[in-house]
């Protein structure tokens, strides 16, 4: 039974050997510490890695077109690829696993300069169809997007980002004005905020039908993207053969063409950055282990030395009725109650420091947020208990083997 006889006693023999315990504490403390601040440090990094994926949708897969190396059923190679509607058409009816979809026909030339009143400047036009802010993860702050309406009725309709707005506009409502892109006229229906930074709020979209209209497309697309629903990366890489033989038997090229279409898929880039960290912690953890368990080594020495310089104190104890349980539980409690203490404190210390370090280190995208979750803290806390009572059994063991009446004779 755990009473206040025995904690008096265990805080009498820490008090006696102040320096040992300050050292042996400080050894478990270090390793916990070192823990905390690489699992921490691991987590700010990988918090910084996936901050590069928030621009675009993870779960989609985007197609540019290119030129064909290998001849295929009499055609020679070298041919440029040109994407259709039809090929958007063919794709959306043919993958029944597309969430959203969309395609790009970029503006070239003069079309980029857009004018309001006295002032003129350029800027990325995309035009889209109404998925398209699904892909870009496209956040609207005023107005709306392009919707279906837009798109099969070709109105000259425009979604400008906010640094658009702010030049052209200087603080005024653009909703309801008319700019003019490349000397055509459009109306602006919405403004829109974007994750991925300053330039993607330099962009603006008008409705691929107008522009492909507007200015000369004919029925031409640029690049073709989809998001995927419920669908794995094996899934998408199924997909990507799928779409590959698509396009390959409607342009007459050969499936196995890599340079004829350029896909990527983004599904790839968060599975890849996962299996790099999950490495990266197993060696953390067995860096940070590693560290705990020479503390741990370092509180059972000790512990010996302990029963060993009370071997005496020992024998008179089982000399008056001690029975060996309650010896062991002693010098168990005794070691489990140090290192879970030391431990304890070096996981405060180990957070409080990624704390400071979250608030003195300048916003950057190449280490964010550094912490460590509860649940690891707590399995770290258990773990040390656990080493704590094994450190603690060799020596209390050894206690309970005295014999008596030689512990007696010890001078």
């Amino acid at each position: 039974m755990i009473g206040i006889d025995r904690w008096q006693e265990i805080f009498g023999v820490l008090r006696r050997n102040k320096l040992r315990t300050f050292l042996t504490s400080l050894s478990v403390s270090w390793g916990i510490f070192m823990l905390v601040i690489l699992l921490g440090a691991g987590t700010g990094l990988e918090n910084a890695v996936k901050y590069k994926f928030r621009d675009d949708a993870v779960n989609s897969i985007w197609i540019w077109s290119g030129k064909t190396t290998k001849a295929y059923a009499g055609l020679p190679i070298g041919r440029n690829i040109r994407f259709t509607n039809g090929d958007y058409e063919a794709i959306k009816r043919s993958i029944p696993e597309i969430d959203h979809i969309t395609s790009r026909y970029y503006l070239r030339g003069d079309a980029y300069v857009v004018r309001y009143g006295d002032r003129t400047s350029s800027f990325d036009i995309r035009a889209t169809h109404p998925d398209h802010r699904y892909l870009e993860n496209t956040i609207i702050v005023k107005g709306r997007f392009l919707d279906d309406h837009d798109q099969a009725e070709r109105r000259k309709v425009t979604v400008i980002g906010q640094r658009v707005s702010d030049f052209l506009f200087r603080g005024d409502d653009p909703i309801g004005k008319y700019l003019t892109i490349g000397g055509i006229s459009y109306l602006v229906i919405g403004v829109f905020e974007d994750e991925g930074g300053e330039n993607e709020m330099r962009k603006m979209y008008i409705p691929i039908s107008t522009a492909q209209q507007a200015y000369g497309g004919g029925d031409t697309v640029h690049t073709i993207m989809f998001t995927l629903a419920n669908t794995n990366l094996a899934g998408s890489k199924r997909i990507e053969k799928e779409v590959r033989k698509i396009l390959a038997t409607r342009h007459k090229y050969d499936p196995t063409d890599k340079r004829a279409i350029r896909l990527r898929n983004q599904l790839e880039g968060p599975a890849e950055v996962e299996q790099i960290f999950s490495m990266i912690r197993i060696f953390i953890w067995v860096v940070g282990i590693g560290t705990i368990v020479a503390g741990i080594v370092g509180v059972s020495n000790i512990m010996l030395i302990s029963v060993k310089e009370r071997t005496r104190e020992i024998g008179l104890r089982k000399a008056v009725g001690a029975t060996p349980g309650s010896l062991i539980a002693l010098v168990m409690q005794e070691s489990v109650f140090l290192t879970s203490l030391a431990g304890y404190c070096g996981v405060v210390v180990g957070v409080i420091c990624l704390e400071i370090m979250d608030r003195i280190l300048p916003k950057n995208e190449y280490f964010m947020n550094p912490q460590v979750d509860l649940s690891v803290v707590l399995g770290a806390t258990v773990l040390l208990v656990l080493f704590g009572a094994l450190a603690g059994f060799v020596p209390a063991r050894r206690a309970a083997r005295v014999n008596p009446i030689v512990a007696l004779r010890e001078e």
